[in-house]
């Protein structure tokens, strides 16, 4: 806190007046003190006094900023934090409103930001930016607003509370996963695909495991994926058998943290031959919505789950991450989110209060603002306390206004036992503003809020104190609270918002002093009608005011009798289960009960492919087992749900599930190459991958390729059992006008006896000998730095001509010397920390190839590396003692999907690194093409030499 510059500010303005000490009374319950009025008077003062650009600006980055321009020492407001996060070197982490663009990109870089998102969609962009900039940031017209940036949590719940002391580095956290990975990969060899010895309690809590064997389905043909904060320790689940390879994760999208590989170990422990898919919520606000969206229309996702709450999510209107959940469930998926570990009303650990704003009469000074009066008809408190263990907890108001409509301004004041102003949210709210404001508490005692109706007409309002608890005070303040702390995205209408409850042992602590004590699970037993939830679990019902797009849903009713009732929470699953991840070995909170929920969902679509969304709601509901008070309730919503229940009430059934594999292709002249003018022999494997046995399987072959003939059309594989792979042949002609270069392409759709038929795969089949020359392109240019946590990244291009159409693919990462100096010019990429990286190869058509993606931990340097589709090694498999990285590795998606059109052209290569702390530059980068061979040009292979200078490294 910089308390000498605020009593500077307020020196300024002329309002110095002595403090008052901690022990003495600071307000009577319906009033506030002198010494109250003085403070606020004194933050009102300054948004009195905005101009039109500072009123852009969040209240406490303005009187940061403010505060850091006086110089004069004075304690007029002795307790005052600004709530502005001010790193050491003057920078604040913000986010950016408005309309995005590369020139407003341009313009925050030459104000000297980092960029650290960017969503076009949204309109957002995160940056660190130097707070002496805001106001010119804020000035711009494609600037809306500057916030402080929203910050989130995930609804993991700690055994033991969060201390102040010193974090893990990246360093120190690299070396022991390194350590973890190579301790697994000695104890069991080779990553392996099935569900490893460690397995969640919920497995069998939720009758999963038995219903698995009793209805022969595993969550094969089904997709879950999940969003948290990362996924540190992905390769060594892998290595340890708990989670399968090719656990799709969207480039770039790793994340920070090991919450999201815990999640996925527990949906692969239900649902273990489900496909998995992963994407960080952690970037930002809007990166968190796009990725939502990534998952489902890029990535393919049927289940998506996630455990994060930001702050500024709205309980009364769908904002952008809802939103993004709205999008995905209108197009089929099925999304499941925590509740939260906000905590109830009917076991006492909630830290929420929502109703009408009641005019207290009291006036601030002599401004027209005047407080809430939270006891209502029962009196007149305009103070609503927290408990002593509220301490440094996020709080948030929001009134019923639509989103960026807000024309009725109201503030926020966290106070201490004394009266003095601790934090205060005061933004601006004139009719284009959120009606959203947020303080932080702090470690000391007898803190209580006021809300101040500074302008306009009554609303409904909602306050929450996330993971506090408002409680009756020393001084004899009562507690208001209300049911109904569940918002945000959870409470989306056809999300599913999944409460706790525990599966084995009761979680270990007492979540404030003097607390009963937690509740136990059924372990080894099932749920049943005497379960009980978390004492921390979030409770419903939530209220919604406003349709996505800001229509009101009772125009001219934005009170507690309008808007739409949500039944939140939906359901309830399992925590405080086991995982093999470090940190969660043993895992509660409504972050582990949400997967479980997910992977019994996904159980449900693997033997019911194609079962409606609607369908799949109304059999997790009408089989829950009802606990708490009879019927639906605020805390476990319709109850607690069993896989076994919910199966046999779909009635579903083990699924074949047959896919054509890549063809062979055998050409009648012998020849190595299917050339123009060719016949030849095409052999199709079919796999079934299915729970159930494949039966009347049959394959029809066909090409939209001009003049391509297959013959015969269709051919019957009979029945394949699961595992099996049957083979048949068929004959393809190639007309001799076929351009060199341009594929033939094979459509092949198996139908089978099953609800997952027919699959259809599509193949392309090269056309043309493929020249044995290689032809190097490489990076001509300077050396260019690659800006720190930036996931824009840095573009080199990469200049290809002469070549037409490419038959073979390679790129390589170049260098005369290798070391690890992380400041050597003698190697292709030069950076203190290689797994910050993530590598993108762009063609001239702009088609997209991930490279290399977030391996080599904290090691230094890439130097002679050559990504080829045909290597053994992924680049993922190298650790930081491999450094300087050399060798040859395959990208992590395939090259050759660049080649379709001309080689010829501009292509470009990204490096972006997406974690802070570190930094490098791209300095030699290559290309490397091969052609076909001509009809009648002989071409000489090239020779093999040794890669010098700048030059390019050969690929073998």
């Amino acid at each position: 806190m910089l308390t000498a510059g605020t009593a500077a500010l307020v020196t300024a303005l002329g309002l110095v007046s002595p403090p008052v000490a901690a022990g003495m009374s600071g307000s009577s319950p319906d009033a506030f003190s002198e010494n109250t009025v003085r403070q606020i008077e004194a933050l009102q003062s300054i948004k009195k006094s905005q101009h039109a650009g500072e009123s852009k600006v969040d209240s406490r980055l303005l009187v940061e900023q403010k505060l850091r321009a006086q110089r004069m020492p004075a304690s007029a407001v002795p307790a005052l934090g600004s709530g502005a996060n001010v790193s050491a070197a003057g920078t604040v982490l913000v986010d950016i409103r408005g309309q995005v663009s590369e020139e407003l990109l341009k313009g925050l870089r030459e104000s000297g930001a980092g960029i650290r998102a960017v969503s076009q969609r949204y309109g957002s962009v995160r940056a660190e930016v130097p707070l002496n900039a805001v106001p010119a940031i804020a000035g711009r017209a494609d600037v809306k607003k500057v916030e402080t940036a929203n910050e989130a949590f995930t609804a993991r719940q700690l055994a033991e509370p969060a201390t102040a002391g010193k974090r893990e580095s990246k360093e120190e956290k690299a070396a022991r996963i390194a350590g973890e990975l190579k301790k697994a990969v000695d104890a069991k060899g080779q990553p392996g695909i099935a569900a490893g010895p460690v397995n969640s309690e919920g497995d069998r809590a939720h009758n999963a495991d038995t219903a698995r064997q009793q209805f022969g389905v595993t969550g094969v043909g089904t997709k879950i994926c999940a969003l948290s904060d990362g996924i540190d320790s992905l390769a060594t689940s892998q290595a340890r058998g708990e989670l399968p390879v090719g656990v799709d994760v969207i480039p770039g999208q790793e994340g920070d943290g090991d919450e999201g590989t815990a999640m996925l170990e527990i949906i692969h422990d239900l649902a273990p031959n489900a496909s998995l898919g992963f994407a960080s919520a952690f970037n930002s606000d809007a990166s968190f919505a796009d990725n939502i969206r990534k998952l489902r229309f890029d990535a393919g996702c049927d289940v998506i789950v996630d455990d994060v709450l930001y702050f500024k999510e709205s309980p009364f209107q769908d904002w952008i991450i809802a939103q993004a959940v709205n999008d995905v469930t209108a197009d089929g998926a099925l999304y499941f989110s925590s509740a939260g570990n906000e905590g109830n009303v009917t076991d006492g650990t909630s830290g929420h209060w929502e109703g009408d704003f009641v005019d207290s009469g009291k006036s601030v000074g002599k401004y027209a603002g005047t407080a809430h009066n939270f006891a209502g008809a029962a009196g007149n408190q305009i103070f609503e306390p927290l408990s002593n263990a509220s301490g440094r907890v996020p709080v948030t108001l929001f009134w019923s206004d639509p989103l960026g409509a807000s024309n009725n301004d109201y503030d926020l004041y966290l106070l201490n036992a004394a009266g003095n102003v601790v934090d205060f949210s005061q933004d601006v709210q004139s009719g284009t503003q959120d009606a959203y404001e947020r303080v932080d508490t702090t470690g000391v005692a007898g803190l209580r809020l006021a809300i101040v109706k500074f302008s306009g007409e009554g609303r409904y309002l909602s306050l929450s104190a996330l993971r506090g608890r408002f409680s009756d005070s020393a001084d004899g303040l009562k507690a208001y609270t209300s049911p109904g702390v569940t918002v945000g995205h959870s409470a989306a209408r056809d999300a599913f918002s999944v409460a706790a409850a525990p599966a084995a042992k009761a979680f270990p602590r007492a979540l404030e002093p003097g607390d009963p004590a937690n509740p136990a699970g059924p372990f080894p037993g099932a749920f049943g009608a005497t379960t009980k939830v978390e004492r921390f679990t979030s409770d419903g019902p939530r209220r919604v005011f406003f349709q996505a797009d800001g229509t009101p849903i009772t125009p001219g009713n934005v009170s507690a009798t309008g808007g739409e009732v949500r039944a939140k929470p939906d359901i309830t699953a399992a925590d405080g289960v086991s995982t093999s991840v470090t940190g969660f070995t043993t895992f509660y909170g409504t972050s582990a009960a949400a997967p479980h929920a997910a992977a019994i969902a996904g159980l449900v679509l693997s033997g019911n492919p194609g079962l409606p969304p609607a369908d799949v709601r109304e059999a997790l509901i009408n089989t829950a087992v009802d606990i708490l008070a009879p019927g639906r309730d605020n805390s476990s919503g319709a109850g607690v749900i069993l896989a076994d229940k919910v199966l046999a009430y779909t009635g579903a059934s083990p699924q074949p599930l047959a896919s054509a594999g890549q063809p062979t292709v055998t050409p009648a002249d012998g020849g190595s190459a299917l050339d123009p003018g060719d016949t030849a022999k095409v052999t199709v494997p079919v796999t079934n991958r299915g729970d159930g046995t494949a039966t009347s399987t049959s394959v029809v072959l066909s090409s939209p390729t001009p003049g391509v003939t297959v013959a015969p059309r269709s051919k019957s594989y009979g029945t394949i059992s699961p595992g099996q792979t049957g083979v048949n042949d068929f004959t393809i002609t190639v007309p001799a006008t076929q351009e060199l270069g341009v594929p033939v392409v094979l459509n092949a759709r198996v139908t089978f006896a099953g609800s997952f038929s027919p699959t259809t795969s599509t193949f392309s089949l090269p056309v043309g000998t493929p020249s044995p020359v290689t032809r190097d392109f490489a990076y001509a240019g300077a050396a260019v730095a690659i800006p720190d946590s930036d996931p824009t990244g840095v573009t080199v291009p990469i200049t290809v001509s002469g070549v037409g159409r490419a038959s073979k693919l390679t790129f390589s990462v170049d260098g005369a010397t290798c070391n690890a100096d992380q400041t050597s010019t003698t190697v292709g990429i030069n950076h203190s920390y290689v797994g910050d990286l993530v590598g993108t190869l762009t063609s001239p058509s702009g088609a997209k190839a991930t490279v290399f993606q977030r391996g080599g931990s904290s090691g230094n340097n890439l130097c002679q590396v050559v990504f080829a589709d045909n290597a053994a090694a992924a680049f993922s498999s190298v650790s930081a003692a491999n450094a300087p990285f050399t060798g040859t590795y395959k990208p992590v998606q395939a090259l050759g999907g660049l080649a379709a059109g001309t080689a010829d052209g501009t292509w470009t290569f990204t490096a972006a690194d997406v974690v802070g702390g570190d930094t490098g530059s791209i300095r030699s980068v290559s290309l490397h093409v091969n052609g076909f061979v001509q009809p009648a040009v002989a071409e000489r292979p090239a020779g093999v030499g040794k890669s010098v200078g700048r030059g390019p490294v050969k690929p073998v």
